[in-house]
């Protein structure tokens, strides 16, 4: 008899990690040297840090980066771990949208997920609503 496995639902992988860490990393990759602080971050902290930014702006996952090192004490922020979170936000978004959830409360990921970030081919759900949230704030990434 096989064993089924429970997946963790989107609401369960938003509390994973619970605390943001900074750890130093003894080998350089991507763009991060060897000996740098690099901040794991937590899908809470992309949520935090995107519900602060300006309606309408669409926003650097590269910049958001830094922001949220220099917010933490570290150097870098781990490029991978972003990008994972940021995934498990927009899924967990979308959730939420299905759910009812007024557009003005969900985590605004329209201005930062669009269609050249390696993510938006991750996504399982239709992104056209991400566009038309973007065009309701005047953002014309997509087009």
């Amino acid at each position: 008899m096989a064993k089924a496995s429970k997946r963790k639902s989107w609401a369960e992988k938003m509390g994973k990690p619970a605390t943001p860490e900074v750890k130093i990393i003894d080998k350089g990759f991507a763009d991060l040297k060897d000996g740098s602080k690099m901040l794991i971050p937590t899908p809470r902290l992309i949520e935090d840090y995107l519900k602060h930014t300006t309606p309408g702006t669409m926003v650097d996952i590269k910049q958001m980066r830094v922001d949220l090192a220099a917010e933490n004490g570290a150097d870098y922020t781990c490029p991978l771990t972003s990008g994972i979170f940021l995934r498990i936000l927009a899924e967990y978004t979308n959730e939420e949208r299905m759910a009812g959830k007024p557009l003005k409360k969900l985590a605004p990921v329209w201005r930062i997920i669009h269609p050249k970030l390696p993510v938006w081919k991750k996504l399982t759900f239709d992104k056209q609503w991400l566009e038309d949230a973007a065009a309701k704030e005047g953002i014309k990434k997509f087009k």
